[in-house]
C-alpha cells in the first residue's frame, strides 16, 4: 500500500508543500480543486520534486471538457516526466450550474464518454489516428498538426475516478485506470458495494482489478486529551456534512441510518453545522474513520483496508502537533 500526502491548496507555496512531503518520504501527493486551480498547483510542485507521484483529487470534470483535460493533462505528464496522475470528479448538480454555468446531464454515461472522449485525443497525438469521437455529449473530429503537441515521450497519464453510486463507480472500473474512493465510505460499503460495482465496470472492458488502482483518503481521529477530543469533533462534523448530501445517502442506508440523512439535509439548509456533528454517533464514527492511538493508525488500515486499497492517506481535518503524522508514515514503512 503507498501512503500519500497532500500539497498546500496555494500554487504559491506549492513547489516548498511537495518537497516538503517527498523528503518525509511520502509516496505521492494531491492537490485539490478548492480555491485554487489545482493543475498549476502541480505544475510548480513538478519542478520541486523527483520522484514524488503527482494528481489532482480531484479536479472537476464537467466545469471543462474533453479537450482541455487532455490538453493540461498531457502537459503535466511531459513536466513530471511520467508521474502525474489526472483524478477527475463529478461535483454535485448546484456546483456545475451554479458556479461554473456548465451543462447537467446524466453524470455517470456523461462522465464514461468523457474519459473516452480524452484517450481519443490522446490515441489521435500518439499515433496519429485522425480525430473522430462523436457521443451523445461530446463530439471531437477536428484536430490539425498545428494544434497537435504529438506523443508525449512519458505516455499517458493515468485516470482515476472519484466515485460514491454504483454507477460512477462502474465507470471507473470500464474507462478509467481506478478510482479515488470517497471519504464518506464505510469499510462495510466499501466491500459489499464498491469493490463489485468496480469489477462489474472492469469486466466490461476486459479488465481484472489488478489492472486497477483503488485510492483511499480515510477519516483518521488520533491525537491526545485535548487534542484526541479537537480531532473527534472535527471528524464527527466532516462526516454530518458530507452526510447531509442526497447522493450520498446510499452509503447511510446499508447501515440503517438513511433517516440521519434527511434530518441533516434539513439542518444544513438551516446552516446548523455545529449541531449537525453532534448528530453522529460514536458507532458511526468508528464506522467512518479509523479511531485509534497514533502508533495504531497503521495497523489498523491494514486491518481494515489492506486487501481493498493501493494507495492511502489522511484524510484528518484539524491541525495535528508538526512531526506526528511522520511519525505515522514511518508505521506504515515498517509494516
Amino acid at each position: 500500500m503507498k501512503v500519500d500526502g497532500a500539497i498546500g491548496f496555494s500554487p504559491a507555496g506549492a513547489g516548498q508543500s511537495a518537497k516538503a512531503v517527498e523528503e518525509l518520504g511520502y509516496d505521492g501527493a494531491w492537490s485539490a480543486e478548492t480555491g485554487h486551480d489545482p493543475f498549476l498547483s502541480l505544475a510548480i510542485a513538478s519542478q520541486a520534486t523527483e520522484h514524488l507521484e503527482l494528481g489532482t483529487a480531484i479536479a472537476v470534470a464537467f466545469a471543462r471538457n474533453p479537450m482541455t483535460l487532455a490538453l493540461t493533462a498531457n502537459d503535466l505528464q511531459e513536466l513530471s516526466q511520467g508521474r502525474f496522475i489526472l483524478g477527475l470528479g463529478s461535483q454535485i448538480k448546484p456546483h456545475i450550474t451554479k458556479r461554473y454555468s456548465m451543462e447537467w446531464s446524466h453524470p455517470a454515461p456523461r462522465m464514461r464518454e468523457m474519459l473516452l472522449a480524452i484517450r481519443a485525443i490522446w490515441d489521435c497525438w500518439a499515433n496519429g489516428t485522425k480525430l473522430d469521437f462523436r457521443g451523445d455529449f461530446y463530439t471531437h473530429t477536428l484536430m490539425t498538426p498545428f494544434f497537435s503537441p504529438g506523443p508525449n515521450k512519458y505516455g499517458n497519464p493515468k485516470i482515476v475516478l472519484a466515485a460514491v453510486g454504483e454507477l460512477m463507480t462502474e465507470v471507473a472500473g470500464e474507462a478509467g485506470d481506478g478510482m479515488i474512493v470517497h471519504g464518506f465510505t464505510t469499510e462495510r460499503y466499501l466491500r459489499e458495494v464498491t469493490m463489485p460495482a468496480l469489477e462489474r465496470g472492469a469486466a466490461r472492458a476486459g479488465k481484472t482489478r489488478k489492472d486497477l488502482t483503488v485510492s483511499y483518503p480515510g477519516f483518521v481521529v488520533a491525537g491526545e486529551g485535548e487534542q484526541f477530543e479537537t480531532a473527534k469533533t472535527a471528524v464527527k462534523r466532516q462526516i454530518a456534512f458530507y452526510g447531509s448530501t442526497p447522493a450520498y445517502r446510499p452509503v447511510l442506508e446499508l447501515h440503517g441510518w438513511g433517516e440521519l440523512g434527511d434530518e441533516l439535509n434539513a439542518m444544513s439548509k438551516r446552516g446548523e453545522w455545529e449541531a449537525m456533528g453532534e448528530r453522529i454517533t460514536d458507532e458511526m464514527l468508528d464506522a467512518f474513520a479509523i479511531v485509534a492511538d497514533l502508533d495504531d493508525v497503521p495497523a489498523q488500515v491494514g486491518q481494515r483496508f489492506g486487501d481493498l486499497v493501493d494507495r492511502f492517506s489522511f484524510y484528518a481535518p484539524y491541525k495535528m502537533e508538526e512531526g506526528r503524522w511522520p511519525e505515522v508514515l514511518a508505521g506504515f514503512k515498517r509494516i
